[in-house]
Formats: structure tokens, C-alpha cells, sequence
């Protein structure tokens, strides 16, 4: 897999994502003032496949002062516990560090266990709770938050999190 910048022309297959993806998925107009936006970032994960070059995965974020903001992060739901979302992340932070960029934030459904793990291998916490926060539902988001100096790049495997843990009892 190759991560790059996105380009307009990756909207129709980032956009089949999306649907596939969410409840309630981001519009195509959204994306296309995301592309736009000074502050946002989006980056694409594309596979050389038979066919040709594929998007198998996105990132959507701002980088505004000293702060990532993730916005929206979807992989093919087909290629998904390939590590690929990890790595767009992984991406993500490389570029941000050297910007100075210092905290890391989102909102993520409560009830979504397989983005809730994803982030604490990276080292997020639960900051707080915006009550209703989904309109499709009205469930609840967790607002969580790392310190990108503290954040491993490649994020921890959940092996290696019980194991810091244990260490820290210690």
C-alpha cells in the first residue's frame, strides 16, 4: 500500500467507502471542501491491484495550531484488520510531529469497539462525553485525546499494551 495526498479524482472510490461505512456517511460536496480547506488534510491508501490502482483506505484531518483533529478514517470494508486504518494514522502523525503539532483529538461512537481499540493502540484516552452527539441515532460520542509526543507511530498491538501496562503496575 502507497499513502499519499488526495486527489479529486479518488472521490468516487473514497465516496463508496464512506457508504459503506457509516450510517450516516460524509456527502460528496463534504469531501470536496475538505479538499479545499487550508487547515484539512486527507490522505489515501491505494493498492496496485489487477484492475489498477485502488483506495482501500482513507484519513480525513486538521491540523489547526498545535492540534490533529481526525475528522474521519475508513478502510474497504473487505480489506479491514489489515492493519491499514493503523497505518494511515501512523501516516498521519509522521507528518504532523515535525509541524509541532502537540495533541491529537476525535470523536468516535460510543458503541464502535473495532475504532475504540484502533485508537487506544495508539495511546488515546476517553477526555469526556457529548450526550447525543450522532443525530442518525442520538448515541453518545467519546471524545478521546493523546499526546502526540507520547503516541507510538505505529501504534501498540494489544499484546504490547497489556504488556506496558503490566510494566507500569510494576
Amino acid at each position: 500500500m502507497t499513502i499519499g495526498e488526495c486527489e479529486e479524482g479518488d472521490l468516487v472510490e473514497i465516496l463508496a467507502i464512506e457508504r459503506d461505512s457509516y450510517p450516516t456517511p460524509w456527502s460528496p460536496n463534504l469531501f470536496l471542501s475538505e479538499l479545499s480547506n487550508p487547515v484539512s488534510r486527507m490522505l489515501v491508501g491505494k493498492s496496485l491491484e489487477s484492475q489498477g490502482i485502488a483506495v482501500v483506505g482513507y484519513i480525513v484531518f486538521w491540523q489547526v495550531a498545535d492540534e490533529f483533529q481526525l475528522h474521519n478514517i475508513a478502510v474497504r470494508r473487505d480489506l479491514r484488520r489489515r492493519r491499514i486504518a493503523s497505518r494511515l494514522l501512523s501516516h498521519a502523525i509522521r507528518i504532523c510531529r515535525p509541524e509541532g503539532v502537540r495533541w491529537v483529538t476525535l470523536e468516535v461512537r460510543r458503541s464502535n469497539r473495532a475504532a475504540r481499540n484502533l485508537y487506544e493502540n495508539f495511546e488515546f484516552t476517553v477526555k469526556g462525553v457529548r450526550r447525543g452527539y450522532y443525530n442518525d441515532t442520538g448515541e453518545d460520542a467519546l471524545i478521546m485525546s493523546a499526546d502526540l509526543q507520547q503516541v507510538p507511530v505505529e501504534g501498540l498491538t494489544p499484546k504490547q499494551r497489556r504488556g506496558a501496562k503490566n510494566e507500569n503496575i510494576a
